[in-house]
């Protein structure tokens, strides 16, 4: 798997886990999807990824976005 691959999985985990609680627990939840979509913006015009950050530390080989 690549550090793209690994960060989109991620992202798309953060976002369906964030709709999941807020159906059954509380719509405060939904929070968590914008903040999920909001970071996947700011990550296509700069280029920064925290997660990507995470993941090349944990040793998963760079992609072709995140290098």
């Amino acid at each position: 798997m690549t550090l793209d691959r690994a960060v989109f999985v991620f992202a798309g985990l953060v976002v369906l886990a964030g709709v999941a609680l807020a159906h059954f627990v509380s719509p405060w939840w939904m929070l968590l999807s914008a903040f999920a979509g909001a970071n996947m913006i700011q990550a296509a015009f700069t280029g920064f990824c925290p997660a990507a950050l995470v993941f090349k530390k944990l040793g998963i080989r760079p992609g072709q976005a995140f290098r």
